[in-house]
């Protein structure tokens, strides 16, 4: 046993020096070679350092919802681009006033395609997809959905008594809507493309004052999962983000918005309230090639709150 331990060190040890000569032959005549290979090293590693997390360079997004500065959209739009996505920005075509608003706002992102979008109108949607082909040489990679909309007085009423004009509406905007947007722009969604919608705890939970929209939000939900079965053999995802309560154009309608977000950032496990900022961010990772394999899932940003089964601090 010793002497095969012995002939075994005996052989390594040739090998080392062996491989010393070979090295020191390949180094003759260079000076620096050694310093040169870390030198290549050292370049190799600082270029990764320099790539970014998320990466959307070369990527086209395309992204509706956005009102005023207050919208997770607009947080949305601003991670992408600083992602190094190409922006293309939708509006609803209400007045004159809407349009320049949106104009204004988005201009820093130095959007290459802005158009009307009104979902209640196929005509509308159609215009959306001409545009990509004509505008954008018929491609999209990302389409960011921000569509909800219920009548107040469904709202703020008994859930029981939603009225069926209210229901369809409801239902139409900000959920069936993601369906027909996608139908359109997929012929120009190749594989690795991505899309993302906007939920809200209120589609699996009670929450006072949102009713209808709680439903809507459940069929937008199981949306995303239909539609990420039927578009994942083409390779593209569809994923949901659920944003803890912000105050935006949107939630101005749902009566004790302040109360909820004081007391979310009170209960949740991170003790604080959600910005559309990390929103954003949250939407340029899923919507990148970090997440290829995320498809399906309702993502909650919400500092955590969504775990909390009962409130911190609670005594007998």
């Amino acid at each position: 046993m010793a002497f095969v331990t012995f002939g075994l060190q005996q052989t390594l040890s040739v090998r080392r020096a062996a491989c010393a000569r070979t090295c020191a032959v390949q180094g003759a005549g260079r000076p620096g070679a050694r310093r040169s290979a870390v030198s290549t090293t050292a370049t190799r590693t600082l270029r990764m350092s320099e790539q970014p997390l998320i990466d959307l360079r070369g990527k086209k997004a395309l992204i509706t919802g956005i009102a005023n500065n207050k919208s997770i959209a607009w947080g949305i739009a601003q991670s992408l681009k600083q992602a190094g996505a190409e922006i293309g920005i939708t509006f609803l075509p209400m007045n004159e006033k809407v349009e320049s608003k949106v104009r204004a706002l988005t201009e820093p992102l130095e959007p290459t395609l802005f158009i009307e979008l009104d979902v209640q109108k196929p005509e509308q949607i159609q215009g959306m997809a001409n545009a990509i082909e004509t505008q954008w040489g018929g491609q999209v990679d990302v389409f960011v959905h921000c569509l909800a909309f219920a009548n107040r007085d469904d709202l703020l009423g008994s859930f029981s008594k939603t009225s069926l004009e209210g229901w369809n509406t409801a239902l139409s905007i900000s959920a069936h809507s993601l369906c027909t947007t996608t139908a359109a722009l997929k012929p120009y969604m190749k594989p690795g493309s991505s899309v993302l919608t906007l939920s809200y705890l209120g589609a699996t939970k009670v929450i006072p004052n949102y009713n209808v929209m709680g439903v809507a939000k459940a069929a937008l939900e199981s949306s995303t999962r239909y539609l990420a079965h039927e578009y994942g053999p083409d390779g593209i995802r569809v994923n949901a983000i659920s944003a803890g309560p912000l105050r935006t154009l949107a939630s101005s309608a749902i009566g004790g918005i302040s109360g909820m977000m004081k007391h979310v950032e009170a209960t949740a496990p991170l003790r604080q309230a959600i910005t559309t900022k990390q929103v954003g961010d949250a939407a340029a990772f899923l919507l990148s090639e970090a997440a290829s394999g995320i498809t399906g899932q309702v993502l909650f940003v919400d500092s955590g709150y969504e775990i909390m089964g009962a409130p911190p601090g609670v005594k007998e």
